[in-house]
């Protein structure tokens, strides 16, 4: 008769071997999550302290209704199993008013409470409401006047420029604590988002539009910003530090800024708004006091209308044809066209004309908005060296629709 194999012989199956460890296994994830800071749900300034407060509020609302339910199910599916002979069978039931009661007040209350406290939510924590208080129980002071930062959202990095300073800054920005901040935002090619976790809510970045963020900051630290919304291939590495210093370390930040010796101009910015990807820190110490006008007005190249401009114009009539030589240069191939024969401050256009056409007919042309001079639109015959075309090459002016130059205006290299 053969016996019981002893200890030496057993074989140890891989799984259940693998059971006994799942705890060891588990650690390294589990102190890996230790290293996380849940930034979202203690965040350093009040406005991110409401919206947190908001959050939680709300989860607990919802939860009174989904706590029962799942209960419910759990119970209900035991009570009523097959195997349970003792459960009542009622299989002619069809009504109870005290259920339908409980299944439809419960919910219609919760329904009702969250449309209350988002709806007082919405207009408190309003992005473009000034702050009404530094923290619960401090209220803010008129004589604090708030920290104003433009923020301008490039590829694939973030401009911050102080006007009050008179500095600017590159994937770094800073605030004193409990100052209130007013952002004023947008972004020199597609939409963007501008997120805070520990400041406030995130808001749109867009061009040719200015968005507002109000906030306060109520502990020093260092938090991280970042884009919330896809912006193109550098987009991960689309990320800056934001700085809660006291006073006197925000004075000292200022002044590091003011020793850069570089100074932010129209030319500067457009070296600077060209896609790069992990742009180290950057700090010019002087700005050019209409380039966020410029910006926003997407006019920073020379030469080159703003909005504004062109939204008088437009709302005097509008230029017809003629207005090909504003609207042309606001096509946002900037980096393939920059600088653009059609943005130079000497290109006008004279008329649009016909295949056929050889640039004659521009004779009694006017400037309805009595912008562009009438010395430029004299009648006379143009060259055909001296026409510009919207993308084609520079043959035959007789073969290809062309805008014309003025005279005086150096001939193009292309069309």
């Amino acid at each position: 008769m053969q016996g019981r194999p002893d200890a030496s012989h057993r074989v140890r199956h891989p799984i259940g071997f693998a059971l006994r460890l799942r705890p060891f296994l588990l650690a390294p994830f589990v102190m890996s999550l230790s290293a996380c800071s849940a930034v979202v749900l203690d965040p350093a300034g009040d406005v991110a302290s409401q919206q947190r407060d908001l959050l939680v509020t709300s989860t607990l609302l919802m939860l009174l209704i989904i706590v029962p339910v799942l209960v419910l199910v759990v119970l209900f599916a035991w009570r009523y199993r097959a195997s349970n002979s003792d459960a009542r069978y009622e299989p002619d039931w069809d009504h109870s008013t005290h259920l339908e009661l409980a299944i439809w007040s419960a919910p219609l209350m919760i329904v009702i409470c969250l449309g209350a406290l988002t709806w007082a939510g919405t207009h408190l924590l309003d992005p473009y409401r000034p702050l009404d208080r530094i923290k619960a129980g401090q209220g803010t002071s008129a004589a604090v006047e708030p920290l104003q930062v433009d923020v301008v959202a490039l590829d694939w990095k973030w401009l911050f420029i102080y006007p009050e300073y008179g500095i600017a800054t590159v994937n770094e920005v800073a605030a004193p604590v409990d100052r209130p901040i007013r952002f004023h935002i947008t972004s020199s090619s597609v939409m963007n988002s501008f997120y805070i976790p520990a400041l406030a809510g995130q808001i749109y970045a867009m061009p040719g539009m200015e968005t507002r963020l109000h906030a306060v900051i109520n502990r020093p630290g260092r938090y991280q910003g970042f884009s919330a919304n896809y912006s193109g291939a550098g987009f991960s590495g689309m990320r800056f530090t934001f700085q809660g210093l006291d006073q006197p370390g925000f004075e000292r930040w200022v002044a590091v800024a003011r020793q850069s010796g570089e100074t932010l101009d129209r030319g500067r910015y457009l070296a600077l708004e060209r896609p790069s990807e992990k742009t180290p820190v950057m700090r010019f110490s002087r700005v050019d006091a209409q380039l966020w006008p410029a910006i926003l007005g997407m006019c920073v190249e020379p030469g080159k209308m703003c909005m504004g401009e062109m939204m008088a114009i437009d709302r005097t009539g509008g230029l017809g044809l003629r207005a090909a030589r504003n609207t042309l240069p606001l096509l946002h191939d900037k980096h393939g066209r920059n600088p653009s024969v059609l943005a130079s401050s000497d290109a006008y256009v004279m008329s649009i004309c016909s295949p056929t056409d050889d640039g004659r007919d521009t004779a009694g042309v006017a400037d309805s908005a009595g912008r562009l001079r009438a010395e430029h639109f004299a009648a006379q015959t143009m060259p055909s060296d001296r026409l510009i075309g919207a993308g084609l090459s520079p043959v035959s002016a007789r073969f290809r629709p062309a805008l014309s130059v003025a005279p005086g205006a150096p001939a193009p290299s292309e069309s």
